[in-house]
């Protein structure tokens, strides 16, 4: 049992601060068939069952391992219509990596680099090995809103199927927030546009610019659609109740990123992006989504920091990123306290107002409760401030859609199994039920959706 699985090599610390290019070269064919080899081929697999979208992973192993990709991309496309995209960004330690036998002897396999080889392979070769011959079309129609992981997913599945789908993104760019939330160094745009170039090859149509809840509401397209899914997202942003956060810079991690990425900041000055050059950055949070503003901030050439009131240890952002972001520069303030914003007569950011905290008896979550230390306030000097904490499902089509049942915090209410909601011939499923989580979580919601909006559409009795 070779516990010892293939790196990737990637950019140097010192280079890959300056740029955006993606960090990780990704797998040559020689290395991608020596980590395949390290796969046990187990008669009980754990990984599959870990995988929310269910991708036969034993099966696509097998084939890298004699040197078939085709074949190996082509079973992965069957259930996962990104590969490209989790290969990347999926937290695969948390789910199929987590099920290998590897994983009791503290090794694992790297699934997800394997698959992110096997896309770009394909990518590669000017091919779509994954395409199908499509079904006789059945007739129906889908709406999907919202072109995000959990859209794409549904879309992906139905079309395959033979129903018409046409997918609505409130956005100029379809992805959501594998466009305009994750930075280019983590997925670059290209790796989301040759995706969704694929689905549309599929015969899914994609309309941009396209609010649902303004420019058309979920009732006026129940007029011309059978069905209909919503995987708007959760693109309302979170902020500490504190004093100073109207000040001039003072981001949230959605603005700030979404700056960077659909208003392409990241190739500034040959883009005039309307966003200041900072030189010293507090990002407050320690998940990912805090770990991308940290260190695109890095790359705009700014001292970042990561504000978080815990320890390392209950870090929540993937260790990947997190070493990542060390190896680039980035400070953390573990421990650390916002409590205010400040900033000067002009209404600008000057610092902010930390106190230090230490651990105490463990939350419901499990994790050690922070406490305030007595007379440990102190200023960190500062001249940006950018809100990672977390967000909420927009108002909007849940204000503008009479018959749907929403949650305390402003979720569509769906079935956990199926997506069903509360109203007639509508599903949901992605962070617009759960609150923001992880792409492949939503990508598995968007498959179960798909399969009781199938279900649906082939009688036409809802169950």
């Amino acid at each position: 049992m070779n516990l010892q699985r293939v790196e990737m090599s990637k950019q140097k610390p010192e280079v890959r601060r300056q740029n955006f290019d993606e960090v990780a070269f990704g797998y040559t064919p020689e290395e991608a068939m020596a980590e395949a080899s390290r796969c046990l081929d187990c008669k009980k697999p754990g990984c599959v069952g870990n995988c929310p979208v269910e991708v036969n992973i034993p099966d696509f192993i097998r084939c890298i391992k004699a040197g078939d990709f085709a074949e190996g991309i082509r079973i992965i496309r069957q259930k996962n219509c990104l590969p490209a995209v989790t290969g990347r960004v999926c937290p695969q330690e948390e789910q199929c990596e987590g099920g290998c036998v590897f994983a009791k002897r503290g090794g694992q396999i790297a699934i997800g680099r394997l698959e992110r080889f096997l896309a770009d392979w394909e990518a590669s070769q000017g091919i779509n090995t994954g395409s199908i011959k499509k079904p006789r079309p059945t007739g129906r129609k889908v709406a999907v809103i919202g072109g995000g992981p959990a859209g794409l997913t549904v879309a992906g599945d139905l079309i395959q199927l033979g129903h018409q789908v046409t997918v609505y993104e409130a956005l100029h760019k379809v992805g959501g927030v594998l466009v305009y939330g994750i930075p280019e160094f983590r997925l670059p745009k290209r790796i989301v546009r040759r995706e969704v170039d694929y689905l549309t090859s599929l015969g899914v149509e994609m309309v941009t610019s396209y609010v649902v809840g303004k420019t058309r509401t979920v009732d006026s397209l129940l007029e011309e659609y059978d069905a209909i899914f919503v995987g708007s997202g959760a693109g309302l942003p979170w902020f500490m109740e504190i004093p100073g956060n109207n000040l001039n810079g003072v981001y949230s991690a959605n603005e700030y990123l979404t700056r960077m990425n659909l208003m392409k900041g990241y190739t500034f000055p040959s883009v005039q992006t309307p966003i200041k050059q900072h030189h010293r950055v507090a990002v407050i949070g320690g998940g990912n989504v805090a770990m991308d503003c940290a260190r695109t901030a890095l790359r705009l050439g700014a001292e970042a920091h990561i504000v978080y009131r815990r320890s390392r240890q209950e870090l929540p952002a993937r260790l990947e990123e997190v070493e990542n972001a060390e190896e680039e520069g980035v400070i953390f303030d573990f421990l650390t306290l916002p409590l205010a914003c400040l900033g000067n007569e002009n209404s600008w950011v000057t610092g902010l107002s930390c106190q230090k905290m230490e651990l105490g008896e463990p939350d419901a979550s499990g994790r050690r409760s922070p406490v305030a230390i007595p007379g440990s306030e102190f200023v960190m000097p500062v001249d940006a401030i950018i809100y990672a904490i977390g967000n909420s499902p927009n108002p909007l089509i849940p204000s503008t859609t009479p018959g749907l049942a929403i949650g305390r915090k402003g979720n569509i209410e769906a079935e956990e199994a199926t997506g069903k909601t509360s109203k007639a011939r509508v599903w949901a499923g992605g962070d617009v039920v759960t609150g923001a989580a992880t792409v492949i979580l939503a990508m598995g919601a968007g498959r179960k959706a798909a399969r009781a909006i199938h279900r649906y559409l082939q009688t036409l009795e809802e169950e």
